[in-house]
């Protein structure tokens, strides 16, 4: 049986706790284990059932192929005729789905601005070290100046802020002489 509360060593209280905590997380990842076994279930079924919906529309993509070609033979056309004027049709229209999605693909900036940015920075860790060498060399005994270049805060601010309602790429980036003139800052 239990002593009363009051009369157990703080080491017995602390040897409770550590276990009703340990009890608690093992109880916390159990229940989210099984709350990932549900969700899992359901999204295996929603994508089992979004395969079958996709195969099906497959089908009567087919199926609708074949009734306009068959449609264009009662028109008078001659089968073999109607079926490639069908399978054309589809031809061009993946030529020009594949198109539209390569331009997607090519039209990507490859963190263009990113690049800068850092080059930028490192060009001006570079001028910093050669300005630091030539105080060193100048006077070996003094203490080093102080840091002088762009703190955090500082980078980008030369940038110029587009106007309210105006599009990327105006003629007020390019005015200031910026380099990048769809870029703004959030810095004035």
């Amino acid at each position: 049986m239990a002593a009363p509360p009051e009369e157990e060593s703080l080491g017995a209280l602390v040897a409770q706790a550590s276990h009703h905590i340990s009890t608690l997380v093992r109880s916390e990842i159990e229940l989210a284990k099984a709350e990932l076994k549900f969700d899992a279930k359901r999204v295996g079924t929603a994508a089992g059932l979004f395969g079958v919906a996709a195969f099906m529309l497959h089908l009567c993509l087919i199926l609708a192929s074949f009734a306009i070609a068959y449609g264009l033979v009662q028109l008078g056309m001659m089968p073999w005729l109607a079926f490639t004027i069908v399978t054309a049709f589809y031809f061009v229209m993946a030529l020009l789905l594949a198109l539209v999605g390569y331009r997607r693909l090519k039209g990507l900036a490859g963190m263009k601005r990113t690049t800068r940015s850092l080059k930028n920075l490192k060009d001006v860790a570079g001028h910093d070290k050669d300005e630091a060498a030539a105080l060193a060399a100048a006077s070996s005994l003094s203490a080093p100046e102080p840091y002088r270049g762009p703190t955090a805060g500082q980078v980008g601010h030369h940038r110029v802020p587009m106007a309210a309602g105006s599009s990327t790429g105006s003629a007020a980036g390019t005015a200031a002489g910026d380099p990048d003139p769809g870029h703004t800052s959030p810095h004035p």
